[in-house]
């Protein structure tokens, strides 16, 4: 499917005109904005719009990594929206020149139809032109990668604080799936970054020059997301190793315990172990105290083996 979209030299919007009379019209500019287009539709990239079979292929196969690539007359972009809910990556394509604007994804976007709407309703046609509308495009996709990041920021405050005592096993399951999270995201938010700063240091596209003060802004939020994945990533990783440090020292505490009891027991198991061979000729069996004697003196063993090591910490 796909629509039509032209401001005249009046600038009065114009809706659903046909591609051929667009490319053919007198008009200040024109939107065409493809969404889950057939093939029959996909052809009208190549005619009568005549775009390279390039930038056509990297319409068909999505997933491409942002980038722009200059054409006669007019600049390709490959921008990436993010889908709150799921993070996966919709890529949304802009065909830009001075007087006409293109825009493909596979996808209804959320951000596409926003500005769409804006466009159709405002009431001062003359500040848009088509950079304009890539501006406030890629300006949405980007205001739209905050609120997951916020999300993943309180998700870590609370796997820190744990408030809700869940086992350690949980936790770092939540760690690691958020870590992934984290990663996806700067899959998408750096590449977006780098194709903003070669928008902001072109010498090619001089119908954006007067837009760079609104590009470097999309920059700079695509700089704060940056450091704030990062810093992120880094909270992951501490969050990780002091978890691996408690479940270490608990798991060296048991042993330490363990081995406190064996070692008690080892003197212990030694007269047992002694005094039950069974031999004739051991004068302590024919002793009338020797079986209360040798408990005395077990208990003795033991006690003073245990004050011993509650003196050396052992027990702490």
């Amino acid at each position: 499917m796909f629509r039509t979209l032209a401001v005249s030299k009046n600038h009065v919007v114009v809706k659903d005109v046909e591609i051929s009379k667009l490319v053919d019209g007198d008009f200040l500019w024109y939107w065409i904005d493809f969404y889950e287009a057939t093939e029959e539709e996909i052809e009208l990239l190549s005619n009568p719009l005549h775009f390279h079979p390039l930038a056509i292929e990297d319409c068909r196969y999505h997933l491409q990594r942002p980038k722009l690539d200059y054409y006669d007359g007019y600049t390709f972009f490959v921008t990436q929206a993010l889908n709150q809910g799921t993070l996966e990556r919709e890529e949304v394509d802009f065909f830009l020149s001075d007087h006409y604007v293109v825009t493909y994804h596979h996808r209804p976007s959320q951000e596409i139809n926003q500005v769409w709407t804006r466009l159709s309703q405002s009431t001062n046609i003359k500040k848009w032109d088509p950079s304009h509308v890539l501006y406030d495009a890629i300006d949405k996709m980007v205001d739209n990668y905050f609120p997951p990041v916020y999300q993943i920021e309180d998700k870590l405050n609370e796997i820190d604080e744990n408030s809700k005592g869940r086992s350690m096993e949980a936790l770092l399951e939540d760690l690691f799936d958020t870590r992934h999270d984290l990663l996806s995201l700067r899959h998408t938010i750096t590449p977006m970054r780098d194709l903003i700063y070669r928008i902001l240091n072109s010498q090619r596209m001089t119908y954006i020059h007067g837009k760079k003060e609104y590009f470097s802004d999309i920059h700079d939020h695509l700089l704060k997301l940056t450091e704030m994945i990062e810093a992120n990533r880094e909270l992951t990783t501490d969050i990780r190793d002091s978890y691996i440090s408690i479940n270490s020292n608990q798991t060296n505490h048991v042993m330490k315990v363990l081995t406190v009891i064996t070692t008690i027991f080892m003197p212990l198991t030694f007269i047992v172990g002694l005094y039950g061979m069974n031999f004739h000729n051991m004068p302590e069996l024919s002793w009338k105290y020797g079986y209360f004697a040798t408990l005395i003196i077990m208990f003795i063993i033991a006690m003073g083996m245990t004050w011993w090591f509650y003196k050396k910490g052992w027990f702490k």
